[in-house]
């Protein structure tokens, strides 16, 4: 019975979750931005944004790789890859997490249920696939998908460690330790925030008992990729993390709309609910083991020596290998991910950065056991001789009773919630920054489901913009946005520039539309620093839109593009006087080593002067205003061209 309603709750729910996703696939403009980087790649460009500037603009490395993969072995166009690799990768993990979770209470599936029958009914699964922005990036182009995936692998592997206590010694045990030692290593590949969970892991596994050679091949396994990545990264970008995490000033605190962001997710749905569901359900079941514990001596939690009573720290080990051991690490791991996003201020998409902290905290109650006693009528018996046995089935019959409300519960919730929008979805942004980010694009643009690159021509600006690269390709210059959605502004180069240095750049916030509708010897940059350390550099503001508060003046990019002919003929927005103190403060020796660090060609000299000065330019900031910028410096204030 429990196998049996396993199988149809996971393939239940599963199927619901792929349709419901299928239905809302898309591609968000931020999932095209790594499409930019394949597209370098496969040209032979190496792992770039633009061609000749090493900048990493990616925050998922191994999704970068990983679509790169299936790029090359399907020849697909980029945007479906994307699209499918998301799609299958965020549909496995529900059942995949959901078998882990069955295990947790049970040696095996058949092994559940003594007198009776249990049944094993999805109940953190229907919360998360309830919530439309878990449909809405199950595709998206972006890691979600991946990082629910590993997390649900990483749990599975977990629950199975706990449960080797007798044959974690062959050969096939420690296999699998190392294998699992693996794959937590790869956090940081596929998030950074990731490598809490994945640093919790590996820790737990190292604290239980085993060899000293065990404990240096976890390591060793664990450490290989995300070490040899570190120093690629160090010695290519110049950075300690992604570039990203710099222009979004990844170690930044904004606790008040952090707190925004949470309510911003649970309002619409009133998730609270199911939550508070989960937690009393998770209680009954921590109270019902402790209870059966009592009759029988030992769960299946218990580690071997955990009642030896001659070593107390052996006894302290010998418990890490414990399903309570993993359940305790996998929620605070949860929590601790689920604060750091709250301190950063969450994000500007509708829940996206809190998906993967609520399906961790799920996974011990992805499944949830209702057993129904197999003798019932023996709950109303009183002869003394069945005292204690009805006086356990009642309490067992209570407990299912609960436990099935619960689940009927959560399961109207999500039939109620499932649709359920924010105001003004698609509409308008509002005062907190954050965005139904699908229902935005789609409203704007009439379409119910943008994938590639040519759909988001159809978004405002986009068009026009192929037009203006297409007329302005060959005679360079920066290609800057307009108040008008038909046409675009332009800087041109001086004269004097040779035509084989003539190149044009395009200055715009949405990096993903543009930079698929870009041609790769188009230079696209970004105000906001994603894909442009400049910017990245840059202070964050603090009333500024979370996800976008580091806006550099486009004097900026003007200035360093040296788009400035002696007869001025630049856009009227943009003041010649900053322009012309922009390229003075563009001389700043610190800020001509951080140009260099990614633009000079890439020699070994050069590796192994950014492996040591990563750790400064991680660190590097530039004032926006180029006139703090040159006395920053101590550099000779340009004169003034008019009075402001």
């Amino acid at each position: 019975m429990p196998a049996i309603s396993f199988v149809i709750g996971a393939v239940t729910t599963a199927t619901f979750f792929a349709i419901g996703a299928w239905q809302r696939r898309w591609i968000a403009d931020d999932g095209l931005i790594v499409l930019r980087t394949l597209r370098n790649l496969f040209a032979g460009n190496g792992p770039v944004f633009n061609a000749g500037e090493r900048v990493e603009a990616n925050t998922s490395t191994a999704w970068t790789y990983l679509l790169w993969f299936w790029a090359w072995v399907t020849d697909g166009q980029l945007e479906y890859v994307a699209l499918w690799v998301a799609l299958v990768l965020s549909v496995a993990a529900i059942p995949i997490a959901m078998y882990g979770t069955a295990r947790l209470f049970g040696t095996r599936l058949g092994g559940l249920g003594g007198d009776g029958w249990t049944l094993l009914l999805p109940l953190g699964a229907i919360v998360y696939i309830a919530l439309p922005p878990a449909r809405d990036f199950a595709t998206s182009g972006l890691e979600n998908g991946l990082c629910i995936f590993w997390v649900a692998v990483l749990w599975c592997q977990l629950v199975a460690w706990s449960r080797r206590r007798g044959s974690g010694a062959s050969w096939p045990g420690r296999a699998a330790t190392i294998t699992l030692a693996f794959t937590a290593g790869l956090a940081p590949l596929i998030r950074p925030e990731l490598t809490v969970l994945g640093g919790l892991a590996l820790l737990l596994v190292l604290l239980a008992p085993s060899s000293w050679k065990m404990r240096i091949a976890m390591v060793v396994a664990a450490a290989v990729l995300p070490v040899g990545y570190q120093i690629f990264r160090m010695g290519y970008y110049a950075l300690l993390v992604p570039n990203p995490a710099v222009a979004k000033d990844a170690s930044g605190s904004k606790w008040h709309q952090g707190f925004i962001y949470v309510g911003n997710l649970f309002g619409p749905y009133v998730l609270v609910l199911p939550v508070v569901l989960a937690v009393v359900a998770g209680i009954m079941i921590v109270v019902g083991n402790r209870m059966r514990v009592t009759d029988d001596g030992l769960s299946d939690g218990d580690a071997p020596g955990a009642t030896d009573p001659r070593s107390r720290p052996a006894r302290w080990s010998a418990s890490l290998q414990s399903s309570t051991a993993v359940v305790v690490m996998i929620l605070v791991a949860g929590l601790i991910s689920g604060v750091y996003w709250i301190r950063q201020g969450g994000d500007f998409m509708h829940g996206r950065v809190l998906l993967v902290p609520l399906f961790t905290l799920m996974l011990p109650l992805m499944v949830i056991p209702v057993t129904i006693p197999g003798h019932v009528r023996a709950a109303f018996r009183r002869t003394p001789a069945t005292a204690d046995r009805a006086r356990r089935t009642r309490v067992q019959l209570v407990g299912s009773v609960v436990m099935a409300a619960i689940w009927v519960t959560t399961l109207v919730w999500a039939i109620d919630s499932h649709e359920n929008v924010l105001p003004n979805a698609g509409i308008d942004i509002g005062r907190s920054g954050i965005v139904d980010e699908r229902r935005f694009y789609t409203t704007n643009m009439g379409n119910q489901n943008p994938v590639t690159a040519e759909d988001y021509l159809d978004y405002p600006r986009m068009r026009a913009m192929v037009e203006w690269i297409d007329k302005y390709h060959s005679q360079g210059g920066v290609i800057l946005p307009s108040f008008n959605y038909d046409e675009w502004y332009i800087a041109k180069l001086p004269g004097d520039i040779p035509k084989d240095k003539r190149k044009l750049s395009v200055y715009f916030l949405n990096l993903g539309m543009t930079s698929m509708n870009a041609p790769l010897d188009v230079r696209v940059i970004d105000q906001m620093g994603l894909a442009y350390p400049l910017a990245a550099h840059t202070e964050r503001l603090e009333d500024g839109r979370i996800g976008h508060d580091k806006v550099l003046p486009s004097e900026w990019v003007v200035a360093e593009a040296h788009a400035f002919p002696r007869k001025p003929v630049l856009p009227g927005y943009l003041d010649e006087d900053v322009v012309r103190q922009a390229e003075v403060a563009l001389t700043c020796p610190e800020t001509k080593d951080r140009f260099e660090s990614y633009e000079g060609p890439w020699t070994f000299a050069r590796f192994k002067s950014n492996l040591k000065e990563s750790f400064k330019f991680t660190d590097y900031r530039i004032e926006r205003d180029p006139e703090y910028e040159i006395q920053r410096c101590g550099l000779e204030m340009p004169p003034r061209i008019h009075p402001r």
